[in-house]
C-alpha cells in the first residue's frame, strides 16, 4: 500500500462526512504525506476536537497499525477512489467516502431488492415479509435491509433460510452490533452474505445513524419493497431516499384499518409506488424469470393438493381452509401438520396458515 492509499484510509477512523474527506484531501495539493496532513489548518473544515485527534495520531507507523488491527477483526475498508466501490452510490450526493464491510463484496453486483418495514410487524407483516423475501432470494436476487427488529430481520433471515444472499447495512460500527441481540445473525450474514457500513468499527449507532443508513440501503437497490409501515415510521427515509434516486417502490397491500398498513397503502393510493401481492411484478421488472420449483414436483396428496393451492392465494385461518376445502376437520388437521412437517406450510402468529 503507497502513502496515498495509507493516508486516505487513515482518515476512516474519524467518521467524518464524505465532503469533509473531499475538502482534506483536496488542501493535500496532491501531496499525500502525513507531514503535508500536519501542515493543513484542519479545524477550518472540521471541528477543533476533531483536527486535534487527527493531527495527533497523524503518522505512518499509527496508519499501519489501524489498518491491521480491522485485519485482525475480520474487517475489510474500500473507499470512493477504490474499483471496487459500489457504483450504485457512486453518482449520489449524498454517498458515503469509506465503507467497512464482512463477507462478500461482489454481491453488490447481484440484482437487489431493499426490503423495510416495521420493527413490530403484525402476523400479516411477518408472513408477507418472509414470503417476498424468500421468493425473490431463490430467484437470484440479493435481499438488503439494515438488520433492526421486524421486517428487517425478517427479510435477512428469510433469505439466509432459502440458501439465498442478504446484504445487512448497519446503523453502527461492524464491532458494535446494533441491536446486540443480533449479533449472531449479523455473524451469519458476515459467513454467507455481506455486512457494510459507513462507520468505524467502533462507533455506537445513533438516532441519526439509522435514517442515514437508509440512503445507502435505497441507493444500492433496484427497488425498494415495503412490506408493512406506519405513517411515522423510519421507513419513510427509505422510500423517499428511493424516490430521490429514481429506484422503483412497491408496497404490499394491507388491512385499511391497520395502522402499520398506513404507509404501503398510502404509497400506493398515491402512485408512488406498485402494489405487489406476490413476488412476479418484481421479477418481471427486473427482468428475471421465475425459476421456483412448481407444485406438481412436490408429489402432494389430494387431500395436501387442495390445501396448497388454497394457500397460495394468501395465509388463511384453520376455520377458513376447512370451509373451502369440504375436508373433514380430522383430515384437514393431519393434511396441515404432514404439510408443515415436510416444510411445505407454516404455521404464523395469530391461527394463520401460509406457504413457505
Amino acid at each position: 500500500m503507497n502513502e496515498k492509499q495509507l493516508l486516505i484510509y487513515f482518515l476512516s477512523q474519524f467518521d467524518l462526512a464524505a465532503n469533509k474527506v473531499e475538502e482534506i484531501l483536496s488542501e493535500l495539493d496532491e501531496d499525500f504525506s502525513f507531514s503535508k496532513l500536519c501542515s493543513v489548518k484542519l479545524d477550518k473544515i472540521v471541528s477543533s476536537a476533531a483536527a486535534e485527534k487527527i493531527l495527533s495520531l497523524a503518522s505512518k507507523e499509527y496508519a499501519k497499525i489501524y489498518l491491521e488491527n480491522l485485519k485482525e477483526l475480520g474487517i475489510k475498508l474500500i473507499c470512493k477512489l477504490d474499483e471496487a466501490f459500489p457504483e450504485k452510490l457512486l453518482p449520489l450526493e449524498e454517498s458515503p467516502f469509506f465503507l467497512f464491510y464482512k463477507g462478500d463484496l461482489s454481491l453488490l453486483k447481484m440484482p437487489s431488492i431493499a426490503i423495510v418495514g416495521s420493527r413490530m410487524p403484525s402476523a400479516y407483516g411477518r408472513m408477507v415479509s418472509e414470503r417476498f423475501a424468500r421468493e425473490l432470494a431463490q430467484n437470484g436476487v440479493a435481499i438488503i435491509s439494515g438488520l433492526a427488529y421486524g421486517v428487517d430481520s425478517i427479510a435477512h433471515r428469510a433469505a439466509l433460510e432459502c440458501g439465498g444472499k442478504t446484504i445487512a447495512v448497519l446503523g453502527s460500527g461492524l464491532n458494535n452490533i446494533y441491536p446486540a441481540q443480533h449479533s449472531d445473525l449479523a455473524r451469519e450474514i458476515a459467513e454467507k452474505g455481506l455486512l457494510l457500513s459507513e462507520y468505524c468499527p467502533s462507533s455506537s449507532a445513533t438516532k441519526y445513524s439509522f435514517p442515514a443508513r437508509n440512503r445507502i440501503i435505497a441507493g444500492l437497490s433496484d427497488g425498494v419493497l415495503i412490506t408493512e409501515a406506519s405513517l411515522k415510521s423510519g421507513t419513510l427515509y427509505t422510500r423517499d431516499f428511493a424516490l430521490d434516486y429514481g429506484k422503483d417502490v412497491y408496497a404490499v397491500p394491507g388491512n385499511i384499518d391497520n395502522p402499520k398498513s398506513a404507509l404501503p397503502n398510502e404509497i400506493i393510493c398515491s402512485g408512488q409506488g406498485m402494489g405487489v401481492s406476490s413476488s412476479k411484478a418484481i421479477l418481471e421488472n427486473l427482468h428475471i424469470e421465475n425459476c421456483q420449483k412448481q407444485k406438481t414436483n412436490l408429489q402432494l396428496s389430494f387431500e395436501e393438493d387442495i390445501v396448497v393451492k388454497l394457500l397460495e392465494t394468501g395465509a388463511k385461518e384453520l376455520e377458513e381452509i376447512e370451509k373451502k376445502s369440504n375436508l373433514p376437520i380430522n383430515i384437514l388437521s393431519s393434511c396441515l401438520t404432514m404439510l408443515e412437517i415436510r416444510g411445505i406450510i407454516s404455521r404464523m402468529p395469530g391461527g394463520l396458515f401460509c406457504l413457505k
